[in-house]
């Protein structure tokens, strides 16, 4: 098996490690925690990868052939459908809005998750007061 299969392979364990997480919980508000280690995990594996490859290779992945536009585009509407979510939630919880949504757009699921944690502690810190 090659690194990238076994790095395949970790990822989608992890997701669904995470999936039925959620799902088991019985939390009224989502692991705040949770929600920050996998950003910093994923945060951290990005910047390893672009270390040793650099970020020419995103535009390239995307824009070569159909597969890498349909990624491009699964991702930014799986983005789309996020904030959907998050935002109201967000605006309630007192966050503001624009650095969060520049931050998301920056970096894709690290923002994401990153606003989700800080999300879930101001709601479970208003759940608590």
């Amino acid at each position: 098996m090659s690194p990238f299969v076994i790095l395949f392979l970790a990822g989608l364990a992890a997701a669904l490690a995470a999936m039925i997480y959620i799902v088991v919980s019985q939390e009224k508000v989502g692991s705040a925690a949770l929600a920050a280690a996998l950003s910093g995990g994923f945060g951290a594996f990005t910047a390893i990868t672009i270390l040793y490859e650099g970020v020419l290779p995103v535009w390239l992945n995307h824009t070569q052939n159909l597969w890498g536009v349909q990624v491009w585009w699964d991702l930014l509407i799986s983005l789309t459908i996020a904030l959907f979510f998050v935002l109201p939630r967000a605006r309630a919880a007192g966050m503001s809005i624009l650095p969060w949504l520049l931050f998301v757009v920056c970096t894709a699921s690290i923002g994401l998750l990153a606003m989700v944690a800080r999300l879930f502690w101001l709601e479970k810190r208003a759940e608590a007061a």
